[in-house]
């Protein structure tokens, strides 16, 4: 009965919406639900972030600056630091942070405390959907529990699912809305509603799968994928390195092949909230079955080892100019973990820096997108790039390739230029002593 009655709600549209969590994934969710015409409330802890939601302020790059404001507006959206209001929403996703802690292992206290929250609030016929990446079990084993400590039961009185999210920021082609989704619910019911709530809102497919740990493996699986292969490449191009071999040139000619083979590139390490983490709750959950992850662990430790290569390849550049690091003046352009976005969360430049500075370098960041950045406690301030920094430093450090770059002059004004991600390539004329990853 409160299946039908949810699905009801679902299908003409007077369901209301929450969403625990307004970051990188929980606002452009809340923002799509509200667009497909739901009454959306959204949940975070954090004040400023409430506030610039309810201004119509927007601070993730996927959000539509204008859609965002336009929905606050109308009435459409709203945040609340508020867990009270809870017992007013139909549906609730919970979209919060699941870091590890310093012993590589998960913290979902975030997904524990907003899971209590909702049980504070639970209402026959409402749904719970856990989107945070986690380890195989946690919807089951986790949230579970302590929603049906209520009195109420799964499936029956209220339902729960797991569907992964998978946002690629600054991704040009595919963002929230058009996305395939994935829905695996504890039950064949909780199955259904998930379904048809994301199938009204989203453009891409709904993918059914049979429980909530296969949903949450197959997320595990997708970054253990790219980590995996991430690292091949990187290892790749430190073997070609010492074998004096191009390989990005190596790559061009292998993807050529029409199947069997997928490029993936090489880079000075890792970052993000995903890929460098969620390989490492499989390995920690695989414990509990007596068994050693031990590929996904060598990955991370090639991945990890990355920003040392760089920087040790960084010395080598410099000492064939008769320069030692110490001293040198180093402008390290990119900051953000990937191209034309703004987070620098687990950047391997964070580390790069680090090191820089241990080796005492003069050095300068430049990241039109970054005006200021932590890395090892110490705030840093990012400069403008001006032909007057190429032209005095001793080495050009490109570490991110935002488009924002005008690459053709910084090969015309830089002396020497130590390129980790080939964003030369396509430069008719580098003047510079030029070397690549």
């Amino acid at each position: 009965m409160h299946g039908k009655r949810l699905l009801e709600k679902i299908n003409d549209k007077s369901a209301v919406i929450g969403v625990v969590g307004i970051g990188y994934v929980g606002l452009p969710l809340a923002v799509e639900k509200a667009k497909a015409g739901y009454q959306v409330i959204a949940f975070d802890i954090l004040q400023h972030r409430v506030d610039m939601v309810n201004q119509g302020i927007n601070y993730i790059g996927d959000v539509v600056d204008d859609e965002l404001k336009e929905l606050v507006q109308t009435g459409r959206l709203k945040a609340t630091t508020d867990y009270g209001l809870i017992a007013e929403v139909d549906a609730v996703a919970i979209c919060v942070p699941t870091p590890l802690d310093k012993y590589q292992q998960p913290n979902i206290t975030y997904v524990e405390s907003s899971a209590k929250s909702i049980a504070e609030h639970l209402h026959p016929g409402m749904l719970v959907v856990l989107e945070s990446t986690t380890y195989p079990g946690t919807t089951e084993e986790v949230v579970q529990p302590i929603l049906e400590a209520t009195g109420l039961k799964v499936g029956v009185d209220f339902f729960l699912a797991y569907s992964p999210e998978r946002v690629d920021p600054g991704n040009k082609v595919f963002n929230t809305k058009n996305t395939p989704k994935v829905v695996g619910g504890v039950t064949e019911r909780c199955t259904e509603v998930a379904a048809a709530l994301y199938r009204s809102v989203l453009e891409g497919e709904v993918h059914v799968v049979s429980s909530p740990k296969v949903a949450e493996m197959e997320k595990i699986l997708e970054n253990t994928f790219r980590n995996i292969n991430i690292a091949l490449v990187n290892e790749m191009a430190i073997l070609c390195n010492r074998m004096g071999i191009d390989i990005w040139e190596v790559i061009d000619a292998a993807r050529t092949k029409p199947y069997g083979f997928m490029a993936f590139y090489p880079g000075p390490g890792l970052g993000g909230h995903c890929i460098p983490i969620d390989p490492f709750y499989l390995t920690w959950k695989a414990r509990e079955f007596n068994y050693h992850t031990r590929l996904i662990e060598v990955a991370g430790e090639i991945n990890n080892e990355m920003p040392h290569f760089v920087v040790d390849r960084l010395m080598k550049i410099l000492n064939r100019h008769g320069k030692a690091l110490k001293g040198a003046k180093v402008v390290v352009l990119g900051v953000a973990y990937k191209k034309d976005i703004d987070d620098y969360r687990d950047s391997p430049v964070l580390n790069i820096v680090q090191l820089l500075e241990k080796y005492g370098a003069d050095f300068v960041t430049v990241d039109p997108h970054i005006p200021s950045f932590k890395a090892g406690g110490k705030e840093y301030e990012t400069t403008e790039l001006t032909d007057e920094l190429l032209e005095s430093a001793d080495i050009v450090l490109i570490t991110t390739d935002h488009s924002a770059f005008d690459y053709g002059n910084i090969a015309e004004k830089a002396a020497v230029i130590f390129d980790t991600r080939n964003a030369l390539k396509g430069v008719p004329k580098i003047k510079a002593d030029y070397e690549k990853l």
